[in-house]
């Protein structure tokens, strides 16, 4: 999934048909109102309802969110990563993520569009449940509350600059995954399994090819 030319501008058309190419953009504040009920809800159903204290949801919670920034890695690096063979793979491929990074500016697909996040995460809440029984309902919102981060942190890296300092290091690690390697750096809301498993960039050492940058970008 490499590119000869990275556009800095605009955006891919991924179906012919008008319609479904709609349902392929979405912004940020449509995905958070369809899942801020989740956030809400489920937690005071288990401390209400499934009668779980207030220290187990807050536990159960965190562990979704920890959880969600490992399944964030490996699904960023094997599977929209994953190099297909075939030409339907490859188009497969490109809808899902390539498209990202020929045009990683393209705001209107830095989050999942709802329909496919709504199929997706229903999916998974099902799987986790039969993992967790009645444990699902504090953790899937933590999950989702980390996709949420991932999603918002994914939208803020390519639109803004860090706003604030401490925050640079993530930026730019998605930045040189980008622009420099792309079998680096792919941890976005996080950087620790990058750490674990030996992706992360040396940040201290590696230089920005700045002129390199410049090639592969459209003005």
């Amino acid at each position: 999934m490499e590119f000869q030319k990275i556009h800095n501008k605009g955006q891919a058309q991924l179906f012919k048909n008008n319609y479904l190419e709609y349902l392929t953009k979405t912004h940020p504040l449509v995905i958070w109102g369809m899942y801020l009920p989740v956030l809400i809800l489920l937690p005071y159903y288990s401390f209400n309802s499934l009668s779980f204290d207030w220290i187990k949801v807050v536990l159960v919670f965190l562990g979704g969110m920890f959880f969600w920034s490992f399944f964030e890695y490996i699904m960023h690096r094997f599977v929209f990563h994953y190099v297909a063979e075939s030409e339907r793979g490859k188009k497969i491929n490109y809808i899902l993520h390539g498209n990202h990074h020929e045009y990683p500016r393209d705001k209107e697909r830095l989050f999942m569009p709802a329909a496919p996040s709504l199929i997706i995460s229903s999916v998974l809440f099902l799987l986790m449940y039969l993992v967790l029984g009645k444990n699902v309902f504090p953790f899937f919102p933590g999950f989702m509350f980390g996709y949420l981060i991932y999603g918002s942190m994914h939208y803020a890296i390519h639109a803004w600059n860090p706003p604030f300092k401490w925050m640079k290091g993530l930026w730019r690690n998605h930045h040189l995954h980008h622009y420099k390697q792309q079998q680096k750096g792919f941890g976005v809301s996080s950087t620790l399994w990058d750490h674990v498993f030996g992706t992360m960039f040396d940040l201290k050492n590696i230089k920005d090819d700045k002129e390199k940058v410049q090639e592969l970008m459209y003005k």
